[in-house]
């Protein structure tokens, strides 16, 4: 698309082109949006059309955003634009769900192409970055930090690429991913979601997957969490799995959580599988993942919770060191196919899967 150059000054509802004065732009044009500290990104936001960007200068910005627009470009200019919930109460629903930034489509019809890139979003009561009914979101270079239940979580969404984001001290996961959040339903095949390269520290579990299928988690660095990388299914068809776990740093995940509803007390685990099918866990550097749980080891195959079985998922070629109480630990039957070969490691339960 044309790139037209337009500035919405200071978020008023003046559009001025550079250097020309008042004018209305080319037809087909994507146009500039430019936010400066004490003034509002919603109203930015508001007056986009598809396809244009809303820049959001370096500043702290006290507001929750709703994003409708497909293939929006929402960009902040680095860390030192830092979104954080505002001080009066808003009819913003994103903001009274108590989420930083929201990415919103319909059930009938998905939200398409919006980026959201080069900011931090942090403090909120729910998600730092939420995206709900969209397809091929963009989420990068985001700073999701000290929000109370995820940094960035997304639901009933398609072909999303979260890369190269750093998120750190988040209430639950880091990265949450799921079919539905409020009601029972079977896995969502989400068409090849993509979560690689992004920096996962200090946060109750460094990635969820739960209940969807066709994704790949890929070259994040997951450190310091009670859990690493958990990819969760129950007994709605058609079931979680298909979950690709390429290449990742999965070390020193033992920082202790209590037990939830929904959980045991988590420390010390590196990647758990639970009640899913067809997953495949490889290339995997899995260390120092250590801790008491029924969930602790390096890679943890366990039968839901609801007493779904983990079925023909492959563990093979991983480095697994200084896991405990083991490197692999298999707590499903030999008759449900799951397979360990190739992988480096000293100790498993049973014995026999190094």
């Amino acid at each position: 698309m044309k790139k037209c150059h337009t500035v919405f000054a200071a978020c008023t509802a003046v559009l001025t082109v550079v250097g020309l004065g008042a004018a209305s732009p080319a037809a087909g044009c994507s146009r500039l949006h430019v936010v400066r500290p004490g003034h509002s990104i919603q109203k930015a936001v508001d007056a986009a059309r598809p396809g244009d960007t809303v820049l959001v200068t370096a500043g702290t910005y006290h507001e929750s955003v709703k994003v409708t627009t497909r293939g929006l470009i929402l960009r902040g200019q680095g860390r030192s634009t830092v979104i954080k919930p505002g001080k009066k109460k808003t009819a913003n629903a994103c903001a009274e769900n108590g989420n930083g930034i929201c990415v919103v489509g319909t059930k009938s019809r998905r939200l398409e192409g919006v980026t959201v890139e080069n900011l931090t979003v942090t403090g909120f009561d729910r998600a730092g970055v939420f995206a709900v009914g969209t397809d091929r979101l963009t989420v990068r270079g985001v700073t999701a930090e000290k929000n109370k239940l995820w940094g960035i979580a997304e639901e009933r969404s398609e072909r999303s690429l979260i890369r190269g984001n750093t998120v750190r001290h988040n209430g639950d996961a880091g990265v949450f991913l799921a079919n539905t959040m409020l009601t029972e339903a079977g896995a969502k095949d989400t068409r090849g979601t993509s979560v690689e390269g992004n920096v996962l520290r200090d946060n109750r579990i460094g990635v969820t997957v739960r209940r969807l299928r066709n994704l790949t988690v890929t070259h994040n660095d997951v450190t310091g969490n009670c859990a690493g990388v958990f990819v969760v299914g129950d007994e709605n068809k058609p079931r979680a799995g298909k979950v690709n776990v390429v290449s990742n740093r999965i070390a020193d995940n033992n920082k202790y959580c209590k037990k939830t509803a929904r959980l045991p007390f988590l420390q010390g685990s590196g990647v758990v599988i639970t009640g899913a099918e067809d997953t495949l866990v490889t290339r995997n550097v899995i260390t120092g993942n250590a801790g008491r749980s029924p969930l602790s080891g390096g890679v943890v195959l366990y039968k839901s919770f609801v007493g779904t079985t983990s079925e023909r998922n492959r563990v093979t070629g991983n480095r697994l060191v200084g896991n405990a109480p083991a490197d692999v630990v298999n707590q499903e039957p030999a008759k449900r196919h799951n397979t360990f070969t190739r992988n480096t490691c000293g100790k498993s339960r049973p014995a026999g899967l190094c």
